[in-house]
């Protein structure tokens, strides 16, 4: 896995939310009474580490965590800032929600809610699907010979 780099004022961006705009959920910050859901959420369909993102997420003002819900059911979300400040992710989508373009649209509205705070840029780190990224964002790949900011991480041991 390696480090991107998306500006956020590419012209991609502007694709990127005309794509994004025809998928059929609310995507909206969390709120902080919705802390406990999505974090929990977050621990069951991916990992702790993830969840620990995502808390931090909330301790930021506004909170730095969008959501993706229908009916009432939290179905993906996106967190920025949290990390490192410039930093999106993690984000994630409910395995029973992929394919619908909700991954793309989360992201969409992340970036556009960072470059609305000011950044200039937005960093990925550790990105999994790096063709998406550089497809849809036109990120860039930051040429890089360790692991970045998480290079020594401790991480929860077997039991």
């Amino acid at each position: 896995m390696s480090d991107l780099l998306v500006s956020l004022y590419s012209t991609k961006l502007g694709e990127l939310k005309e794509k994004a705009g025809s998928v059929s959920v609310t995507i909206r910050p969390a709120l902080p009474p919705e802390l406990h859901v999505v974090v929990d959420w977050v621990q069951a369909h991916f990992s702790k580490n993830w969840a620990s993102e995502v808390a931090v997420a909330f301790s930021r003002h506004p909170v730095a965590c969008l959501i993706a819900v229908e009916n009432g059911k939290l179905l993906g979300f996106a967190c920025y800032d949290t990390t490192a400040r410039g930093f999106f992710g993690p984000t994630g989508v409910d395995p029973d929600a992929r394919g619908r373009g909700l991954g793309l649209a989360l992201f969409s509205a992340a970036l556009q809610t960072m470059k609305t705070l000011g950044h200039a840029y937005a960093f990925i780190g550790d990105a999994g699907p790096i063709d998406f990224y550089v497809k849809t964002a036109g990120a860039v790949e930051i040429p890089a010979p360790d692991k970045g900011i998480y290079e020594g991480m401790l991480r929860s041991q077997p039991k």
